[in-house]
């Protein structure tokens, strides 16, 4: 490019700057659908990027292709027919979901890579003349594998553990900032009900959302203990042993009547989930002898749904927001069209005294260019202001990322640009002589 031609830029940078700075308010009103669009953009962005996070968050905490097995009472159905040759529903036992149905699944269904069985109680910990509620959790090994989580400090049940039904235990972060303060917790003990366990290990600090809690039921990982299964058996509650064997359904239908309180089964293949679940509640009714009293619930396909429903919803946002840019750019266009009447006589004059039609179009698309990246950069700061107070107020996550700023800037700066071009042609096509006269 030569020098005279980078002169002439820059000479119709200067004159588009003052134009718009002599008509601020003019400007900023044409610049609004600009400001609200990139805002509305960013902050629909933000808000749809932290319903992600958070499915993918709860995805995590649930497990991959994990099935969950939780005991319920017995759906029982009755033939009101009075003369229908039915049996008695009121002599069908079970024994509840056990260690047993564990095995049994473990030892019968293919495509299994771990089981986890849990026991929760519900419990008092009691350190330093401190007592604090809690929650007990009896698991096995497979616990830790199965829901991604990780040891801090200390070390995983060992088999010895496992079998003797020994007094140890793995506390969650929480119960160490609660008891263990100013001190490390390995090989100290704390007490639990009338059990004093001694402390093998510290988890991973572990997020857990409010929405995750209320959506999953997921409790505060952080405030848990957990202990080997069998030391759960052992030393605290067993409800096999509390039950007679030969007690009626019916008599114990308000009494928790299973022996564990949840059973989460991870499988090698997404696509196996549905398949192994019905072949698990087939297995479990037949053991039950065809009492119902567990549900079966496969999170990750409940979520990955809530996923596609989610980015559907994302989708209709950013068009919306869309909508919005292409509206502040007809602004855009409107505007400069009439600002190019106003200033006919102007052109006109820059026209006479030597300057080219190019020189005209640059000018009037410096000034659409201008308006645009200045609304631009106001939206973006108020996409991002939104998004905190959605946050902040709305107690729902939002996420900016670099990327929502990025697109939304560049379509607000390519949209002044598309939508100034009309204008700066309608201007540059003026006739010097028609336009010095134009009353």
């Amino acid at each position: 490019m030569k020098v005279d031609d980078k002169t002439r830029l820059l000479a119709n940078f200067y004159i588009a700057l003052e134009a718009v700075i002599a008509n601020k308010l003019r400007s900023l009103l044409t610049a609004l659908g600009i400001i609200f669009g990139v805002a509305a953009v960013i902050a629909m962005l933000a808000i749809g990027n932290g319903a992600q996070q958070e499915i993918l968050e709860q995805i995590r905490l649930v497990g991959v292709n994990n099935i969950v097995i939780e005991p319920v009472s017995e759906q029982r159905e009755e033939n009101l027919d009075e003369d229908a040759d039915v049996e008695d529903e009121r002599g069908k036992f079970s024994p509840g979901l056990k260690l047993l149905d564990v095995e049994a699944i473990k030892n019968t269904v293919p495509g299994i890579i771990n089981i986890s069985p849990e026991i929760e109680v519900e419990t008092f910990l009691v350190n330093a003349g401190i007592r604090r509620s809690a929650k007990l959790v009896g698991v096995t090994p497979s616990y830790f594998d199965v829901l991604d989580f990780r040891l801090a400090e200390g070390n995983m049940f060992t088999e010895k553990h496992m079998t003797n039904g020994d007094p140890v235990c793995i506390i969650g972060r929480s119960v160490v900032s609660k008891f263990f303060s100013k001190e490390n917790p390995i090989g100290k003990k704390i007490k639990s009900g009338n059990q004093w366990l001694e402390v093998i290990g510290v988890m991973e600090e572990r997020y857990v959302s409010e929405q995750s809690i209320s959506k999953l039921g997921i409790r505060d990982f952080n405030m848990d203990v957990y202990v080997p299964i069998q030391t759960m058996l052992v030393r605290f509650k067993n409800r096999d042993l509390l039950v007679p064997s030969n007690l009626r359904q019916e008599e114990r239908a308000s009494s928790n009547y299973h022996q564990i309180d949840k059973l989460t089964i991870q499988v090698a293949e997404s696509e196996a989930l549905n398949p192994t679940a019905e072949v698990i509640s087939k297995l479990l009714e037949r053991r039950h002898f065809n009492v119902v009293d567990f549900e079966i619930t496969i999170p990750e396909l409940l979520l990955k749904q809530q996923q596609r429903t989610q980015n559907i919803f994302n989708i209709v946002l950013g068009a919306i927001a869309g909508i919005s840019l292409l509206v502040g750019g007809i602004g855009i266009m409107n505007i400069m069209l009439a600002s190019v009447l106003e200033r006919i006589k102007e052109i006109g004059l820059r026209l006479s005294l030597g300057a080219k039609k190019s020189d005209i179009v640059n000018q009037f698309l410096f000034e659409a260019i201008m308006i645009s990246v200045s609304g631009g950069i106001i939206g973006v700061i108020l996409g991002i202001v939104l998004a905190f107070l959605v946050a902040e107020f709305g107690d729902f996550p939002t996420v900016v990322t670099i990327p929502s700023i990025v697109l939304s800037f560049g379509v607000a700066a390519t949209v002044g640009l598309i939508f100034g071009i009309a204008p700066a042609r309608k201007a540059a096509s003026q006739d010097p002589i028609t336009s010095l006269r134009y009353e």
